[in-house]
């Protein structure tokens, strides 16, 4: 008997509780939902292909009552991953009826030109499309690449993107023929790599031939630099380039002054070691006035200096002279 009333007990207290778990749930689903929040995960480069109005109108369209029980979670994360620029998303409700949605973006590893279209590709290899509202920067491809050769030419850029050098140089990508072929800054010539392996030997090949021979030498004398040979470096001429010898190019100025310079300074040396007199240009002074200086009887002069001297005072002596000639009187 007490067994049959201990059983009727805990069944009345289970429907009890169901009664009020039933109650509670239709309670809580017809509650609208408080808040959607939208969370976009931060990845190595910020992209903006959707925003969290974009998100909250698909939450909109999901659920047109608010209400939360009318919202189809599950359903809703399959469509938000289905979204061509989404990486991954996640979709959770906590206790308060807040809906809370995470949201990984896809970020371009490169953008190809294939066949007439353009569209992104990401670091695992996905395809995306183009989005209207954003256009992402990042490295141009072009020509007929295979889907296989995505992951390795994305790591291709990552690389060239992570070195400073390689960064200025390559602005872009082309396979032709098979061969891949970088596309430089300059624009005059191509640098062939052939297949993607070995790329580190080959970037390293041609930095070396940038550094040692390039820089002397104007970038239209050539018009394909190929570094895809084992330990060669093998370039092709422009034939329309006429000036091959030259080393004055835009910014390479003063190495072609360094010879002028050279020059001057052994003449310099030169001239220290061997010193000239310098040239003394005549200068005419103006000419001086003439003194007239009357002219003394030398023979008086003469006489004065021979002459004794006297005490006596001589007498004064007048001369006159007459008419006559030949007469002469003394007073």
């Amino acid at each position: 008997m007490k067994n049959k009333f201990r059983i009727l007990k805990i069944f009345v207290t289970v429907i009890l509780f169901g009664f009020l778990l039933s109650f509670s749930l239709k309670r809580f689903n017809n509650k609208p939902m408080e808040k959607v929040s939208v969370k976009m995960t931060k990845t190595k480069n910020p992209v903006y292909f959707i925003d969290e109005k974009d998100v909250k109108e698909l939450v909109r369209k999901a659920n047109p009552t608010k209400k939360i029980g009318d919202i189809d979670i599950p359903d809703l994360e399959k469509k938000l991953n289905q979204l061509p620029a989404v990486d991954s998303a996640n979709v959770y409700l906590n206790l308060n009826g807040n809906l809370n949605l995470d949201i990984k973006q896809r970020v371009p590893a490169f953008r190809l030109n294939k066949d007439g279209r353009d569209f992104y590709v990401d670091e695992k290899g996905t395809e995306f499309p183009i989005s209207k509202n954003y256009s992402y920067p990042c490295m141009l491809v072009m020509g007929d690449v295979n889907k296989s050769e995505y992951i390795p030419l994305a790591k291709l850029i990552e690389k060239i993107d992570r070195d400073d050098f390689s960064k200025k140089y390559f602005i872009g990508i082309k396979k032709s023929k098979g061969n891949y072929e970088l596309l430089t800054s300059e624009g005059y010539f191509k640098v062939e790599i052939g297949d993607l392996e070995k790329i580190d030997l080959k970037v390293k090949g041609f930095k070396a031939f940038v550094e040692k021979y390039l820089i002397y030498q104007e970038p239209e004398k050539y018009t394909k630099v190929s570094v895809k040979y084992n330990n060669q470096i093998v370039t092709t001429l422009n034939p329309n380039f006429k000036d091959n010898d030259s080393i004055i190019a835009v910014g390479k100025k003063e190495l072609a002054k360094l010879p002028l310079i050279k020059q001057k300074k052994e003449e310099a040396e030169k001239k220290l070691m061997n010193p000239s007199k310098p040239a003394i240009k005549k200068v005419e002074a103006a000419a001086k006035p003439k003194t007239v200086v009357p002219k003394k009887d030398v023979k008086k002069e003469q006489a004065q200096k021979t002459a004794p001297k006297k005490e006596s005072v001589k007498p004064a002596v007048k001369k006159t002279e007459s008419k006559q000639k030949g007469k002469v009187t003394i007073e």
